[in-house]
């Protein structure tokens, strides 16, 4: 199930993109996996109507889908009521399981994906490292905002632990917000460090409201800023940190023997004219997930065999390993962040170049988050990975365990 038409298109163009670069290879290999490709026209509504064009076909054996606070868990809901397997990604794994309420049906749906937690520890290496010790909470209205809310989250709870204090500067609705409410909220309480999972349009009028009452901030962290490098280059704002969920500097290869990730990357970059953008490696990895199940299966129709294949699966992707034998939660294999894009040693830290979809490159200082490397047998703490923080931003901080 792929967003190919609505206002999730763009969230739909790398699954796309996997499947016509696979379909392309394995063309002249003769390879046995079909893709049936069904559009959601980006609501809720249409990924229902999708997933039960595809239930009906008896030569579905798992259907996949990538991103949509809405439309994911729409599919989940619908995949596990006509026991058809699913896989997942790019949603909090604590969002999925919240909005999507599977209940005694959740045998044959999986996600895959970081939790709020992790976005809360990232981000609190960089309030620690900038002298932050309360931020205020620019969320929504909507599912996104609830979820960082929620006391059963992981972003609240983990924050809390870590030592700073949150501050609500009250819900705004998506797309419509002038932020004024929110700006007053900002200046009665004194923060100069705000942390959001703001679309880069919302960023911007949040940014500009703020700088028309001459505030001034040290520091916004936002989850969302570069998973679409184009939206933060266009929205000039400036001072972001965030997170990076894939990056083709990293060590992973696909399980499809059509190379690694930097491969990936490069031959996007080279087919579309575009820059290589985050969900590219996610949407990769869960065709391989998808591709493994059926594969694996001892009859790809018995979606009960199917399911139990996901199940047990641990599979190495262009994306790092997925493991569902390890939780955190049933049916959620935990997408573990690694080392982001490469960079040349300066005093103080290091820098990267991102390119913009206008084709210009612009710097980017890096912080520091974490990864683990863990296999199906064993796991140990590994190496920090780095997070971006634009132009003016962080500097990077230490190493340290989690």
């Amino acid at each position: 199930m792929v967003h190919r038409t609505g206002r999730l298109r763009s969230l739909g163009d790398p699954l796309l993109f996997v499947l016509d670069d696979l379909v392309r290879r394995w063309d002249r290999q003769g390879h046995p996996v079909v893709f049936a490709v069904v559009d959601s026209g980006s609501t809720p509504e249409g990924a229902v109507a999708a997933v039960e064009v595809l239930a009906d076909r008896e030569d579905v054996g798992v259907v996949v889908t990538l991103a949509g606070s809405h439309t994911v868990p729409a599919v989940a809901r619908t995949c596990a009521r006509r026991g058809v397997p699913c896989v997942s990604t790019m949603l909090p794994w604590q969002v999925y399981r919240r909005q999507s309420e599977l209940g005694a049906d959740e045998g044959r749906v999986f996600h895959f994906a970081w939790g709020l937690d992790d976005i809360a520890w990232a981000f609190g290496e960089m309030w620690r490292a900038a002298g932050v010790a309360e931020v205020g909470c620019l969320w929504n209205d909507d599912v996104q905002g609830r979820a960082l809310r929620s006391a059963e989250g992981g972003f609240v709870s983990t924050a809390q632990a870590s030592g700073f204090g949150l501050v609500d500067l009250e819900a705004y609705r998506e797309s419509e917000s002038d932020f004024v409410e929110q700006v007053e909220a900002l200046v009665a309480s004194g923060m100069r460090a705000v942390t959001s999972a703001g679309t880069p349009q919302d960023l911007a009028r949040f940014w500009g409201a703020a700088r028309a009452e001459e505030v001034r901030l040290r520091l916004l962290t936002s989850s969302r800023w570069l998973t679409y490098p184009f939206g933060a280059a266009q929205a000039g704002v400036d001072g972001v940190a965030t997170v990076v969920s894939w990056s083709p500097r990293g060590a992973t290869r696909s399980s499809l023997g059509v190379g690694g990730a930097e491969e990936l990357a490069r031959t996007y970059e080279e087919v579309t004219g575009r820059p290589w953008l985050q969900p590219l490696g996610l949407a990769h990895a869960l065709v391989e997930v998808a591709v493994h199940a059926v594969t694996a299966a001892a009859d790809p129709r018995d979606r009960g065999v199917v399911a139990e294949v996901l199940a047990g699966a641990c599979v190495e992707t262009v994306a790092g390993r997925l493991d569902w034998t390890r939780g955190p939660a049933p049916g959620v294999a935990r997408c573990r962040w690694r080392v982001g894009s490469g960079g040349v040693g300066v005093r103080g830290g290091s820098w990267c170049w991102w390119p913009t979809a206008l084709g210009r490159m612009c710097r980017w200082r890096v912080s520091c988050a974490f990864w683990t490397e863990s296999s199906c047998e064993s796991s140990r703490l590994g190496l920090l990975g780095w997070v971006f923080s634009a132009g003016r931003g962080l500097s990077p901080v230490g190493q340290g365990r989690r």
